[in-house]
């Protein structure tokens, strides 16, 4: 019975290490500044405006000579009453310095993919932050 649960972590080990990303795929955070955006869409529902959102979404951030990390995601069903699930898409980017942050507003890869996208959302919020020394 103990070889049998062993044996069963060992290839569940196996296997989640083969999913994830080879030491020269990943980025390492930034902590500089990070820009998180929260996407709020005009037909939230439309699985075909989420498909296009998000294949313009991640050849932009392909694309990005600035972007150092980056995290897409939707809201999760959360209990708590301070989590706020009305937005569609969150994205949160990592850079090396506003500087290069505001490079990044003026990329051509980042001005497509608004032009591709701006007539789905119906809001967009910004929140920037400078990393503190920790």
């Amino acid at each position: 019975m103990m070889r049998n649960i062993i044996c069963t972590f060992l290839l569940v080990g196996i296997s989640l290490s083969t999913m994830a990303q080879d030491h020269n795929e990943m980025k390492n955070f930034d902590p500089a500044f990070a820009h998180t955006v929260y996407f709020w869409f005009k037909d939230p529902v439309n699985q075909n405006n989420r498909e296009r959102f998000e294949r313009s979404l991640k050849k932009f951030l392909k694309n990005s000579k600035y972007a150092k990390t980056n995290f897409i995601g939707t809201p999760p069903n959360a209990t708590r009453d301070v989590v706020d699930g009305s937005f569609t898409y969150s994205l949160i980017v990592t850079f090396e310095s506003a500087e290069a942050q505001q490079h990044y507003q003026d990329e051509e890869a980042h001005l497509i993919f608004i032009e591709e996208c701006k007539d789905l959302w119906d809001k967009v919020i910004v929140y920037d932050s400078n990393g503190i020394n920790q």
